[in-house]
């Protein structure tokens, strides 16, 4: 075993547990443990807590057990899903995250008209909000969304100093709603790499940023991104208030675009996470309002929904309220459209839970083979967390050697482990 470990594994023997029964409690494989123990993978922060509470630890403790100091020569990078490449990522993260703050912080501030406007500003104000669409455009497009990170990394940095510059109103106002656009990007890229707290202070950020420019549909589009990181947090309940106030700004935007219809989607989504058969209906029912509206309803960065998402986004939720009846038609649907690497990893793993619901194994290893090689194409801890979900399904099935090759092979990745 790696020195890394060594302190963790003797508390878990400490406490009584054997390395399976560590997994049973944590409902993770034995061959997760031992990776955590070996130091080839680092739990992830939404299971700490539980491993905290197994140990007697506080999670300060526990991270001293999971990254105590070794020699350089022996050092094992973190298993983490990693928003850059490099063995500075956290550094990198922190880096943005303290930008994250300032440009909030001039977000608030009041401007000055002291002084005529700065070169960082007029060169904002000229070719930004376009930078911006290409950076949604190659986010969007690319199967490995870290590649992005960099770019936005700069960005930020640019309209820290177009901020601190800016002297007029409708000045401030442009560079506040291009600083929400590009939170918001920010956050979706955190959201990828399951960093949950990460991504909701970039919406928060967000918000507040598209309030200060007056730009409704943005800020109903940075609470209702907020809201889904609670959604997949599984705190659904706290979804709800903020999908309302998303709701109310929505419709003080523009009629045109598809805010509100998409803010819908998401209120389906949270209906169908807490049993709410008819609430989900009534939500869906809104979102096909979508197909009244022209083809400039979105704007392919910020606002993306465009009414394509409908068939896998209802799916999900049938097969969320348990009416997998309904949600293999509108499932296989969604697969014959051209999607997204992420969207189809999600559509092809919700066919493999239907599978395990069914009981059907060569269903749940052919559609999850497809996604295991989605997941090493693009190292999304999106993808990842949906064969977690999986995982969570399988347990019936286990005793087919299949299925248990599967189950080792998803706690193998990186980004689920």
């Amino acid at each position: 075993m790696a020195l890394r470990r060594r302190r963790f594994a003797e508390r878990r023997v400490a406490k009584g547990y054997s390395q399976e029964e560590f997994a049973e409690a944590l409902m993770v494989a034995a061959s997760t443990v031992v990776r955590w123990e070996s130091g080839r993978a680092t739990p992830q922060p939404h299971q700490r807590p539980k491993i905290a509470s197994l140990l007697g630890a506080t999670l300060s403790e526990l991270e001293g057990l999971l990254f105590e100091e070794q020699p350089a020569e022996t050092a094992v990078l973190p298993d983490t899903p990693p928003l850059l490449h490099g063995d500075d990522d956290d550094m990198k993260r922190r880096d943005v995250l303290g930008l994250l703050a300032v440009t909030g912080a001039l977000v608030t501030l009041p401007g000055s008209d002291e002084a005529p406007r700065g070169h960082t500003v007029a060169a904002l104000l000229e070719t930004g909000e376009e930078l911006h669409r290409s950076l949604w455009q190659v986010f969007t497009l690319s199967d490995s969304k870290p590649t992005v990170f960099p770019a936005v990394r700069k960005q930020l940095d640019v309209l820290t100093k177009g901020l601190a510059e800016a002297r007029t109103a409708a000045d401030r106002a442009r560079l506040c709603t291009m600083t929400a656009d590009l939170y918001q990007l920010a956050g979706e890229l955190f959201f990828d790499a399951n960093r949950y707290t990460d991504a909701a202070q970039c919406y928060t950020l967000a918000a507040n940023a598209a309030h200060a420019g007056g730009d409704h549909d943005l800020w109903a589009c940075a609470m209702t991104r907020h809201a889904y990181v609670e959604l997949y947090a599984r705190r659904a309940p706290a979804a709800q208030p903020l999908l309302a106030v998303a709701s109310r700004i929505a419709r003080r935007g523009d009629s045109a675009l598809s805010t509100r219809h998409w803010v819908a989607v998401v209120q389906a989504q949270v209906c169908a996470a807490m049993g709410d058969i008819d609430g989900c209906a009534r939500a869906l029912d809104e979102a096909e309002k979508v197909h009244s509206l022209d083809g400039h309803s979105h704007n392919g960065g910020w606002l993306r929904f465009d009414g394509s998402r409908l068939p896998e986004e209802r799916g999900a939720c049938y097969l969320q309220l348990g009416r997998p009846d309904l949600a293999e038609d509108v499932l296989t649907t969604a697969l014959a459209q051209p999607l997204s690497l992420r969207r189809r990893a999600a559509v092809l793993s919700d066919l493999a839970v239907l599978g395990a619901h069914r009981g059907d194994v060569d269903q749940v290893v052919q559609y999850a083979e497809v996604v295991l090689g989605l997941a090493d194409r693009s190292n999304s801890g999106f993808i990842g967390k949906k064969l977690d979900g999986l995982r969570g399904r399988l347990a019936p099935l286990m005793p087919n050697g299949r299925v248990s090759d599967l189950d080792h092979r998803i706690a193998a990745l990186s980004r689920t482990a």
